[in-house]
């Protein structure tokens, strides 16, 4: 089969390598029907991800086939459409019994396309199956489903969950790439007063505002000061921190109010400084975070009861075969307005 391969910071390839087989008697092996790259593998790229090592697949979100399974699986079976999630969890450890699966101890967590290889590729092995993938209701599309094997669960549970956003809120979201947007979209289901989006890309703030962010601060605008006259000098409840770099989750240490909360989502490559000279006062809760995909199921539920789109976040698509323009057009946003791209076999 063809997938994407990492060969180090700056170094990637779409080739030939083995299909991959059932190994483990809880594994399933899925044909790849439509997958997306994510802001992480971006991350990889620049080398922020040193766990990563040269020959691997990268990928961790995918909608597929299950084309073969372990003599254990016995929630799925060839033929079944499936979504692959982000985090693989084995069900049995101290963290996945209480549904904290990104921090498995059971060989599982984030390791497609991280410490195993993953989805982008014609077909991925999923290691415990029963528990790492979601059967599709026939009326969920692909594409759809795609949305919820990362983006919005994480922006749901470490933006939105973790942030203890509260009807009547103020919620700041500063980054309004996938998960920026992903955070605005679920934080509108427990109805804050307000949302603010801060980005400094026009077409990303318009994507914002079509979302459900009814403040847009770009460039040109001063948070700060934005957020101050929008709540009377308080700050807002929430700042989410959807970009992964310092500057912005500094950002959102100074947009909340006293006894607010700060939860950062973005993948940080380089040390942020804590304020705690500010802080220690204020009564700010920080809340970090890998998803668990918890919410994995409710979500799936809202989009079969059509009360979430997750459609609206694409905005480029590809065959599957087109993996290197696919990644040019995501790494390049600012110049291509790309969201989230969806590269499908057919």
């Amino acid at each position: 089969m063809r997938a994407l391969v990492y060969h180090g910071p700056g170094h990637r390839s779409w080739e030939e390598v083995p299909d991959p087989r059932v190994a483990e008697s809880t594994d399933a092996v899925v044909r790849v029907d439509a997958v997306t790259i994510c802001g992480t593998d971006l991350h990889i790229l620049k080398g922020d991800v040193p766990a990563v090592e040269p020959g691997r697949i990268l990928g961790h979100e995918a909608v597929g086939t299950v084309t073969a399974t372990g003599s254990a699986v016995g929630t799925v079976k060839e033929g079944d459409r499936v979504l692959v999630s982000c985090i693989t969890a084995c069900g049995r450890c101290r963290y996945c019994r209480t549904g904290t699966y990104g921090q498995c101890l059971g060989g599982g967590g984030w390791i497609l396309g991280h410490r195993v290889d993953g989805t982008q590729a014609e077909y991925v092995r999923v290691p415990f199956a029963d528990t790492s993938t979601h059967p599709l209701p026939d009326g969920v599309t692909d594409e759809a489903a795609l949305m919820l094997a990362d983006i919005l669960p994480t922006a749901y549970e470490v933006g939105v969950l973790n942030g203890r956003v509260r009807p009547g809120d103020t919620v700041v979201v500063v980054g309004a790439g996938p998960i920026g947007l992903a955070a605005i979209t679920t934080a509108r289901l427990l109805t804050p007063s307000h949302i603010v989006a801060v980005d400094p890309v026009p077409a990303r703030l318009e994507a914002a505002e079509r979302l459900g962010a009814d403040m847009l601060v770009g460039a040109d605008d001063d948070p700060r000061t934005a957020v101050a006259d929008l709540t009377g000098g308080l700050g807002a409840d929430v700042a989410i921190e959807a970009v992964g770099v310092p500057e912005t989750f500094e950002l959102c240490t100074r947009l909340v109010r006293p006894g607010g909360h700060v939860a950062n989502t973005g993948v940080h490559g380089a040390p942020a400084t804590l304020h705690l000279e500010d802080l220690w006062i204020r009564n700010v809760t920080i809340t970090t975070g890998l998803v668990d995909t918890y919410s994995t199921p409710t979500l799936l539920d809202m989009v079969a009861a059509g009360r979430l789109d997750p459609a609206a976040f694409i905005t480029h698509r590809f065959g599957l075969q087109q993996m290197d323009e696919a990644y040019r057009t995501f790494s390049d946003s600012r110049t291509t307005g790309a969201l989230k791209v969806v590269l499908a076999r057919n």
